[in-house]
């Protein structure tokens, strides 16, 4: 039977939590400084925030609707206005929620912080996923599908930019906080400060990193191919982490292997510097399971992408040849009508 992989004696692993107190996800504790699935949530929202901005400067200066100085400047300026008073609405909105449910919500015991914990590293596998297949869009690996056939966004303005930018930037900045929720409801708050500072340094200096690839070099398809990897396989290690907090709860299945010594630890320095991508000196059955379930469906998730990309590309290639067909055509029908005539 399937039950019989798992052992419900909580206390049986020393990966499991102690039941029974509250305010720590392990008996006398406290949560972190540093947590990793906090760092990723502000990396990845900053670092979306600022590819959007940087997506639209790019635009802006590229695009035959601002081509006059004056245009250009006011829209550069509406960009950084919006994404402004955008960020600091989303703030005080996220703040506001957070803090009141931290002080509603401190009574959780420790089996409700380890789940609130797994559910939030799991939802942070997801973006990061997500945010893996971006990567290679915003840096013209993949084709994306606002441009025309000759790679210009169309239909912009500064109405449509104020509203998309202001948008998106207050979309990016309360998503942390909702996904901040869980931890507040936890005990894992004093986690927030250090890591929301770690994040955010990593999501600027990535974004900034970015924009600079994609305006000033001329091949970006190994560092779109880097950074696609390194947040893929930060994915893989957020998601198989957030299954094995339900597994510290509601039971341990076997371990497959454990590799001895100190060196080889995921709690110890070097091992502990690759743990956030999926490693660790110990599996379990479902660590196994859920390493290779959710790197496949990385792998899926990229290659349909890619195709979504080449279909893309094909279409406009068609339609490119189909515009320069009719233009070679036109000159020849004029000449019969004239001889007609």
């Amino acid at each position: 039977m399937i039950t019989d992989y798992f052992d419900r004696d909580l206390c049986a692993s020393d990966d499991c939590v102690v039941g029974g107190g509250t305010g720590s996800t392990t008996e006398g504790t406290k949560s972190p400084l540093v947590d990793i699935a906090i760092a990723t949530i502000f990396a990845r929202e900053i670092l979306e925030g600022c590819i959007i901005i940087g997506q639209y400067r790019t635009v802006i200066y590229k695009s035959p609707e601002f081509s006059d100085p004056i245009k250009q400047k006011e829209a550069l300026r509406t960009v950084t206005m919006s994404a402004l008073w955008a960020s600091l609405a989303a703030v005080i909105l996220a703040a506001s929620v957070t803090i009141g449910l931290y002080f509603a919500g401190k009574d959780f015991d420790n089996y409700t912080a380890e789940i609130i914990e797994g559910v939030s590293k799991v939802v942070a596998a997801i973006c990061v996923l997500q945010l893996s297949a971006k990567v290679p869009k915003w840096l013209g690996l993949y084709a994306n599908a606002k441009e025309n056939d000759d790679g210009v966004v169309e239909g912009l303005d500064t109405k449509s930019i104020r509203f998309n930018v202001a948008w998106n930037l207050w979309r990016e900045v309360a998503e942390c906080g909702v996904f901040l929720i869980p931890y507040m409801l936890g005990d894992s708050a004093r986690s927030i400060p250090v890591s929301a500072v770690i994040g955010s340094a990593v999501g600027i200096a990535g974004g900034v990193g970015t924009y600079w690839a994609s305006v000033n070099m001329t091949n970006t398809t190994w560092l779109a191919f880097f950074l696609a990897n390194l947040t893929g396989w930060l994915s893989v290690g957020l998601f198989v982490g957030g299954c094995h907090e339900f597994e510290e709860v509601w039971g341990m299945t076997p371990y497959i292997w454990k590799i001895a010594g100190d060196f080889w630890s995921h709690k110890r320095f070097p091992m502990v510097m690759i743990k956030p991508f999926g490693y660790s000196h110990k599996r379990t059955v479902l660590q196994f399971v859920t390493f290779w379930v959710w790197f496949l469906a990385a792998i899926g998730y990229h290659y349909y992408k890619y195709q979504q990309s080449q279909k893309i590309r094909a279409e406009r290639a068609a339609n490119r040849k189909e515009g320069k067909d009719l233009e070679e055509s036109a000159p020849e029908k004029f000449n019969d009508d004239s001889d007609s005539a």
